[in-house]
């Protein structure tokens, strides 16, 4: 049996703002115009297409969100050096609260904005500016908390682990459990993100999220583990 009390909580804490990332994901490329908010390697992919003439991308949203994104891990990280010597469980609900905050706030906005129509204008760059700044925050987390493969926003080289390590590369297969898990969190998120779009509205995704990043960091934050101490 698991013993919750010595199992590392930031895994399940990670997979969850794994699933969160589909969610904003979703509600970007779906309700903002072909943006990305989480994923920059896709906005610098949407921003080539934009700069060629490509029929539907367009610069402004993949720059602001880009540099909306750098924002967010400087404040990130001027935030984690600050914790320095401070309890992980401090920076957790920190790092929880901003980000909520972020995404509940950007909810709040996307309820006058037309996702169709991508109007009133204002409300768009509002809502990427707002969760690029929530996500570049967030990876500056992750960064701090070193958890091996699960970065909750690309997955990139966690589908090259799961080749490259596996049995059949000869390889010892090591975390392939919390690697699928990666995978199948934003699939889920990115599912869940675009019925909710639909269904409701591009608010819904955003508040979800918001409220799932806020509980996971909560719970993982008053985990026993949660009581070290954040290295220089």
């Amino acid at each position: 049996m698991i013993d919750i009390r010595t199992m590392d909580p930031r895994v399940p804490l990670l997979l969850v703002l794994s699933v969160t990332t589909g969610l904003v994901d979703a509600a970007s490329v779906l309700g903002l115009g072909r943006v990305f908010t989480a994923n920059m390697t896709g906005n610098v992919v949407f921003l080539g297409f934009a700069a060629s003439g490509a029929p539907g991308f367009h610069a402004a949203p993949c720059i602001l969100g880009i540099a909306m994104f750098v924002v967010g891990a400087m404040l990130g990280g001027r935030a984690i050096r600050l914790h320095v010597g401070k309890t992980e469980r401090r920076w957790l609900l920190v790092a929880g609260v901003v980000e909520a905050a972020l995404l509940c706030t950007a909810a709040v906005v996307a309820l006058g904005y037309d996702f169709e129509t991508l109007t009133p204008e204002w409300r768009m760059f509002a809502i990427i500016a707002l969760t690029a700044v929530a996500m570049g925050f967030r990876n500056a987390t992750i960064r701090q908390l070193k958890v091996a493969d699960l970065t909750t926003t690309v997955l990139t080289m966690t589908l090259t682990g799961l080749g490259a390590d596996s049995r059949a590369a000869g390889g010892a297969n090591p975390n392939w459990a919390r690697r699928i898990g990666a995978v199948v969190a934003i699939f889920l998120g990115a599912a869940i993100g675009g019925a909710l779009l639909y269904r409701y509205d591009i608010y819904a995704p955003l508040a979800l999220a918001g409220a799932m990043a806020l509980a996971a960091s909560v719970l993982c934050a008053f985990h026993p583990a949660s009581a070290r101490r954040i290295a220089g």
